[in-house]
C-alpha cells in the first residue's frame, strides 16, 4: 500500500472488519484540498485496496475538474451485494466508520449499492452521513433518476459535436446496462442515436438496425428480467451472444463503455471501428489503450469528465440539508447538462490546442487546480494560481 502514496496522497486508509458478520471493509481519504472527502461506495465479492484507492484518485480528479469543492475519497466492502446478510454487513461497515463519517467523509452509490442502501447508512450513522436517499426520505436518488447515464449522453453529444461526428442516426454501443447505461441509452436515443448493441453479465445482444431501448429497460426493470434482458428480448432481427465482452467489437460509431475497469485493452483499442469512446465506466481503458485510440484518432473522453453527472447531483444532495431546491430534479439536470457539456468541450479543446491525450489534458486542469488548493492551505510551498 506504501507504494501508492504519492504527492496526491493518499492522506488516509482505514481498513475496517467485524468478526460476527465477516465484513471486510476499507475508506480511501485521497486529497481533501479543494473539500472534505466524498465519494461512493462499492460493494464487491472480488473487491481490493487498490481498486478502491484507484477509485479515490478518480475522484479526486472529478471534483477537481468539475469545479466543485469536495475532495477525492471512496469507501468499499469486500462482500457479495445479493446476499441475505447484506443489511448487517452493511450497518457493521458504517459502525466502523464512525468516526470519519460524516466529519471527514460522506458516503454515496456506487456498484452494489442502492438508495435503499443509503437509507440504511443514515439510520446508523445519522443525516448527512450519505447522499443519494430516497425521495421519501428527502434526498435526490440520482441512481433512480439516472443522472449519471443522463450526463454520459450530454457528454457524448457535445464531444459528438467538436468532433463533427454527426449524432443522428450514430450507431452506438453501450456495455454495462445498468442504471448508468439504461440512462445513457434512453438520453442518446432522444438525442437521435440509434443503440445497436448492449451486454451485461450474460452476454451481448445486436441489432444492427438498432434496439427498442425502452423496451429492453421494461424487460429489465418493470418485468425483473435484470442482466437477462440480453437473452430474453424478442425480436428477431437482434441477436444473443453469451460473450460479454463482443459488444466491444461490434461494427459501431461510438462506444460506451459503462460496466467494470480495464475492459478495453490495447487489442481492443487496435480494432475498434468507433470514432468516439465515452468512458462511462470509472477507468474502463487500459493506459496502452488509451495511447492506440489517440494515436489512431479515435476521441476519447475520459471517465472523470464522461460520468461526473453523479457528482453534481451528489453536490446537490450536499446542499439538501440546507435548500429544498437542491432536490429539484429540473434544477439538477440541467446543472448536470450544462456542466457534461462545457466540461467536454473544455477538455477536448485542451487536447486539440496542446496534441496531448484527452486524459492528460483533462489530468493537468485538474491538477492545477488541486496544486492550487494545496498551496493555498500551505500543504506544499510555490505561488498559488
Amino acid at each position: 500500500m506504501l507504494e501508492l502514496i504519492d504527492e496526491w496522497g493518499p492522506e488516509k486508509v482505514v481498513m475496517v472488519s467485524d468478526r460476527r458478520t465477516g465484513m471486510k471493509g476499507v475508506l480511501v481519504i485521497d486529497n481533501t484540498a479543494l473539500g472534505m472527502g466524498k465519494g461512493g461506495t462499492r460493494m464487491s465479492p472480488t473487491l481490493t485496496v487498490d481498486e478502491v484507492a484507484r477509485l479515490a484518485r478518480t475522484m479526486t480528479w472529478k471534483w477537481a475538474v468539475s469545479g466543485l469543492f469536495h475532495g477525492g475519497a471512496k469507501a468499499g466492502i469486500r462482500s457479495d451485494p445479493s446476499a441475505p446478510d447484506k443489511e448487517a454487513v452493511l450497518r457493521a461497515f458504517a459502525r466502523r466508520l464512525a468516526n470519519e463519517v460524516p466529519s471527514e467523509y460522506v458516503f454515496g452509490l456506487d456498484m452494489g449499492l442502492t438508495e435503499n442502501d443509503a437509507a440504511i447508512i443514515s439510520d446508523e450513522l445519522g443525516r448527512g452521513s450519505a447522499v443519494g436517499l430516497p425521495a421519501e426520505l428527502g434526498g435526490l436518488p440520482y441512481d433512480q433518476l439516472g443522472i449519471t447515464g443522463f450526463g454520459v449522453a450530454e457528454a457524448t453529444d457535445a464531444a459528438a459535436q467538436s468532433s463533427g461526428l454527426t449524432m443522428q442516426g450514430a450507431r452506438v454501443a453501450i456495455q454495462g446496462f445498468g442504471a448508468v447505461g439504461v440512462a445513457a441509452g434512453l438520453r442518446l436515443v432522444a438525442l437521435g442515436a440509434t443503440v445497436t448493441a448492449i451486454a451485461t453479465s450474460k452476454g451481448t445482444l445486436v441489432a444492427p438496425d438498432g434496439l427498442d431501448v425502452e423496451r429492453l429497460v421494461s424487460l429489465r426493470n418493470d418485468e425483473g428480467h435484470g442482466d437477462e434482458v440480453v437473452a430474453v428480448y424478442d425480436d428477431p432481427s437482434a441477436h444473443h451472444v453469451p460473450d460479454a465482452s463482443a459488444v466491444l467489437d461490434v461494427p459501431v460509431d461510438i462506444l460506451v463503455p459503462a460496466a467494470r475497469e480495464d475492459v478495453i485493452h490495447h487489442d481492443v483499442a487496435r480494432r475498434t471501428t468507433a470514432q468516439l469512446v465515452v468512458e462511462g465506466a470509472n477507468m474502463p481503458t487500459t493506459p496502452e489503450a488509451r495511447a492506440i485510440l489517440h494515436e489512431r484518432g479515435v476521441i476519447l473522453v475520459p471517465d472523470f469528465i464522461a460520468n461526473a453527472g453523479g457528482i453534481v447531483a451528489a453536490a446537490f444532495s450536499m446542499d439538501a440539508r440546507h435548500s429544498a431546491f437542491a432536490t429539484d430534479p429540473d434544477r439538477v439536470f440541467a446543472s448536470v447538462s450544462a456542466t457534461m457539456r462545457s466540461n467536454t468541450r473544455t477538455v477536448l479543446d485542451e487536447s486539440a490546442r496542446t496534441g496531448s491525450a484527452p486524459h492528460e489534458a483533462a489530468w493537468g486542469l485538474a491538477q492545477d487546480r488541486v496544486r492550487t488548493a494545496m498551496t493555498l492551505r500551505g500543504q506544499v510551498t510555490g505561488e498559488a494560481r
